[in-house]
């Protein structure tokens, strides 16, 4: 899209700074005649202004962070707020927006190759974890709770986005829900991907357990094959599953134990192990999927010299029986499970 089109959008989101704010920056609030926020990604607090009104000093959308040294104008703020990749996705909800007719299409500019990342790749998947931001105090944190995963240290690799893309196929419209966004990496820990679960905006509600009224709820992108969402870094012991809540209710019971979320029973079956792996517990899930992926990984694991053990759930899966029986119950379920061994590292009493 041609500058000109760029700087006309700016000018005539800039006429109407403060709805612009209040759409895209709603954590943030009017101070005279600027509206103050946390930052970019509509984080609470005070470090970045927004001016509303044009002045001697600048033009009404222009903004700055105090606090980081960023600054921009409202097409900056629409990209940051909803996590936007593509400036042509900018510039259809700046028009969406401005209830503005779309152009006829045109050719796509040539551009450098670094300053694009592909939808879906490893490299967008890195973008989108970078404007989140952390989960205490957020929806995720509501979310978490409702299905009763309490004991929240160690959940570094969990993030917040207030208003995360979905679409439900290519040709549907593009819709704004809240987000888990949760970063998978490598054995390195260098991020390849990244996995979204969509949240309700009206906080947890039992019929969905906390999740948006869509119909696909989760999705994931990036490079996964191999990777995972890692709680702790595993040394001669850890413990892998499908879902994110499944592990982090695992965790909850034998708290320390370093863990991962493949994200599937596919990605489950195909996770790396690290070198120093010599045991691992499958935290499997019961359906016919989960005993596939339990089957390939005890027979990977055996063929690399590393102990397997399955790690089974009295109902469906682990976050089933937290919800269902509570910690203790399930603590004692699960160390009955465990090899002696690390019973004693991660279960004796008061861990």
């Amino acid at each position: 899209m041609a500058r000109l089109d760029a700087s006309e959008l700016a000018q005539r989101l800039g006429r109407q700074a403060e709805a612009v704010c209040r759409e895209y920056l709603n954590a943030g609030r009017r101070q005279g005649n600027y509206w103050q926020v946390g930052d970019v990604r509509n984080t609470p607090g005070r470090s970045m202004y927004v001016r509303l009104k044009d002045s001697p000093k600048g033009l009404a959308g222009k903004w700055t962070d105090a606090q980081s040294g960023e600054h921009g104008d409202l097409l900056d703020v629409i990209r940051e707020s909803l996590g936007l990749i593509d400036f042509s996705d900018v510039a259809d909800e700046a028009r969406r927006f401005l209830s503005l007719p779309h152009p006829e299409p045109e050719p796509p500019p040539k551009r450098h190759a670094s300053t694009t990342a592909p939808s879906g790749s490893a490299e967008a998947a890195r973008r989108l974890v970078a404007m989140c931001r952390p989960i205490g105090g957020t929806l995720v944190e509501t979310y978490l709770r409702g299905r009763d995963i309490t004991d929240l240290r160690g959940t570094g690799s969990l993030h917040f986005h207030p208003r995360c893309y979905y679409r439900p196929d290519d040709h549907g419209p593009t819709e704004q829900w809240p987000a888990m966004i949760a970063a998978v990496t490598d054995l390195s820990g260098k991020i390849t991907g990244a996995h979204r679960t969509w949240l309700s905006p009206d906080g947890f509600d039992p019929v969905r357990l906390g999740k948006a009224p869509i119909d696909i709820q989760r999705k994931a992108m990036g490079d996964l094959l191999g990777n995972a969402v890692r709680f702790g870094i595993a040394g001669d012991v850890m413990a892998a599953g499908e879902g994110i809540e499944t592990i982090l209710s695992a965790r909850q019971a034998i708290p320390g134990m370093a863990m991962a979320a493949a994200s599937s029973a596919a990605h489950l079956a195909a996770i790396l192990f690290p070198d120093t792996l010599r045991r691992l517990y499958i935290v499997r899930d019961s359906d016919p999927a989960g005993d596939s992926a339990r089957d390939s990984l005890v027979e990977r694991a055996n063929a690399a010299g590393i102990e397997a053990v399955v790690l089974s759930p009295r109902l469906g899966d682990f976050n089933e029986d937290l919800r269902h029986f509570g910690t203790d119950a399930l603590r004692t379920m699960l160390r009955v499970q465990l090899a002696p061994q690390d019973v004693a590292r991660w279960m004796a009493f008061g861990a």
